[in-house]
């Protein structure tokens, strides 16, 4: 296994709808999918957002789009106007989701940097 960001096998959106976030992961590739969906559970997200997201954190798979929308209840202080948080609606989520790092088959994830052209030791860089 190997250790990257999530930003270096995927790209996320996110935005806010009331007091929930929503923040969609995308894997880049179809062959990068099924490590985002072993790694990227509930639990590790809802770790992830431990001082953003007080309440519960829902998973939605989306496989024959290579994604996954988590939910984040209760993470924008009211959301939109009714907040006095700086991102009442969510929109730095995605970016900070990204951060997280994931452990991929070295195999995958070398398969998938030769056919895309990818670099290894990109700017976040792989770890063992």
């Amino acid at each position: 296994m190997v250790s990257v960001e999530l930003r270096e096998v995927a790209f996320a959106r996110s935005g806010d709808k009331g007091d929930t976030a929503n923040v969609g992961v995308v894997a880049l590739d179809p062959s990068l999918y099924q490590a985002l969906a072993r790694e990227l559970t509930v639990a590790r997200v809802k770790a992830h957002f431990r001082g953003v997201c007080t309440g519960n954190v829902e998973r939605f798979e989306l496989p024959r789009l290579n994604a996954i929308n988590f939910l984040l209840h209760n993470s924008l202080g009211g959301g939109g106007t009714g907040s006095l948080m700086l991102d009442a609606q969510g929109k730095t989520l995605s970016t900070a989701m990204l951060r997280m790092r994931i452990n991929i088959p070295r195999t995958v994830l070398e398969s998938w940097r030769a056919r895309s052209g990818t670099l290894a030791g990109t700017a976040a860089g792989a770890q063992q």
